[in-house]
Protein backbone atom coordinates (compact mmCIF):
# COMPACT_ATOMS: atom_id res chain seq x y z
CA UNK A 1 0.00 0.00 0.00
CA UNK A 2 2.89 2.37 0.58
CA UNK A 3 3.68 2.30 -3.13
CA UNK A 4 0.01 2.65 -4.13
CA UNK A 5 -1.76 4.79 -1.55
CA UNK A 6 -5.36 5.82 -2.07
CA UNK A 7 -5.98 9.39 -3.18
CA UNK A 8 -7.11 10.34 0.33
CA UNK A 9 -4.04 8.75 1.94
CA UNK A 10 -1.80 10.65 -0.46
CA UNK A 11 -3.58 13.95 0.21
CA UNK A 12 -3.22 13.52 3.97
CA UNK A 13 0.38 12.27 3.76
CA UNK A 14 1.36 15.46 1.93
CA UNK A 15 0.20 17.37 5.03
CA UNK A 16 1.70 15.02 7.64
CA UNK A 17 5.12 14.29 6.19
CA UNK A 18 8.27 16.21 7.05
CA UNK A 19 6.96 17.28 10.46
CA UNK A 20 4.64 19.87 8.95
CA UNK A 21 2.15 19.80 11.82
CA UNK A 22 3.82 21.33 14.88
CA UNK A 23 6.99 19.32 14.32
CA UNK A 24 5.38 15.92 14.93
CA UNK A 25 6.75 12.90 13.09
CA UNK A 26 4.26 10.54 11.47
CA UNK A 27 4.83 7.08 10.07
CA UNK A 28 2.64 5.70 7.32
CA UNK A 29 1.52 2.12 6.88
CA UNK A 30 2.80 1.40 10.39
CA UNK A 31 2.50 -2.09 11.87
CA UNK A 32 0.92 -2.47 15.29
CA UNK A 33 0.92 -6.17 16.14
CA UNK A 34 -1.28 -7.81 13.49
CA UNK A 35 -2.67 -4.57 12.06
CA UNK A 36 -1.25 -2.01 9.67
CA UNK A 37 -2.53 1.49 10.37
CA UNK A 38 -2.57 4.29 7.83
CA UNK A 39 -0.63 6.83 9.92
CA UNK A 40 0.94 6.82 13.37
CA UNK A 41 2.51 9.55 15.52
CA UNK A 42 4.68 7.78 18.13
CA UNK A 43 5.23 10.86 20.29
CA UNK A 44 1.49 11.30 20.88
CA UNK A 45 0.56 7.61 20.47
CA UNK A 46 -1.97 8.73 17.85
CA UNK A 47 -3.27 6.52 15.06
CA UNK A 48 -5.05 8.00 12.05
CA UNK A 49 -7.19 5.81 9.82
CA UNK A 50 -8.67 6.84 6.48
CA UNK A 51 -11.79 4.87 5.63
CA UNK A 52 -12.99 4.20 2.11
CA UNK A 53 -16.46 3.01 1.17
CA UNK A 54 -15.59 -0.63 2.01
CA UNK A 55 -15.64 0.30 5.69
CA UNK A 56 -19.43 0.70 5.52
CA UNK A 57 -19.59 -3.09 5.22
CA UNK A 58 -16.97 -4.07 7.78
CA UNK A 59 -18.02 -2.09 10.83
CA UNK A 60 -17.68 -5.11 13.12
CA UNK A 61 -14.12 -5.72 11.95
CA UNK A 62 -13.28 -2.04 12.37
CA UNK A 63 -14.68 -2.10 15.93
CA UNK A 64 -12.45 -5.08 16.81
CA UNK A 65 -9.45 -3.33 15.26
CA UNK A 66 -10.17 -0.08 17.11
CA UNK A 67 -10.64 -1.86 20.44
CA UNK A 68 -7.32 -3.64 20.01
CA UNK A 69 -5.51 -0.40 19.13
CA UNK A 70 -6.99 1.39 22.12
CA UNK A 71 -6.06 -1.54 24.40
CA UNK A 72 -2.44 -0.85 23.39
CA UNK A 73 -2.75 2.62 24.96
CA UNK A 74 -3.16 4.39 21.62
CA UNK A 75 -5.71 6.95 20.51
CA UNK A 76 -7.41 6.60 17.14
CA UNK A 77 -8.84 9.23 14.82
CA UNK A 78 -10.91 8.02 11.89
CA UNK A 79 -11.75 10.06 8.77
CA UNK A 80 -13.55 9.16 5.59
CA UNK A 81 -11.89 9.46 2.19
CA UNK A 82 -14.50 12.09 1.40
CA UNK A 83 -13.57 14.22 4.43
CA UNK A 84 -9.86 14.12 3.61
CA UNK A 85 -10.37 15.02 -0.04
CA UNK A 86 -13.18 17.58 0.32
CA UNK A 87 -12.45 19.09 3.75
CA UNK A 88 -8.70 18.76 4.31
CA UNK A 89 -8.52 21.90 6.46
CA UNK A 90 -11.05 20.48 8.92
CA UNK A 91 -9.20 17.15 9.07
CA UNK A 92 -5.86 18.87 9.70
CA UNK A 93 -7.45 21.02 12.40
CA UNK A 94 -8.80 17.93 14.20
CA UNK A 95 -5.41 16.23 13.95
CA UNK A 96 -3.67 19.36 15.28
CA UNK A 97 -6.07 19.49 18.23
CA UNK A 98 -5.41 15.81 19.00
CA UNK A 99 -1.66 16.44 18.88
CA UNK A 100 -2.04 19.11 21.57
CA UNK A 101 -3.32 16.47 23.99
CA UNK A 102 -0.60 14.51 25.82
CA UNK A 103 -0.54 10.79 25.07
CA UNK A 104 -2.53 8.47 27.31
CA UNK A 105 -0.76 6.90 30.25
CA UNK A 106 0.46 3.41 29.53
CA UNK A 107 -0.73 0.82 32.01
Amino acid sequence: MRNKPTEAENVLWQQLRNQQISGFIFRRQFTIERFIVDFYCPRRRLVIEIDGSIHQYQQDEDAVRQAFIEEQGLRLLRFSNDDVINNPETVIKQISEALNVPPPNIK
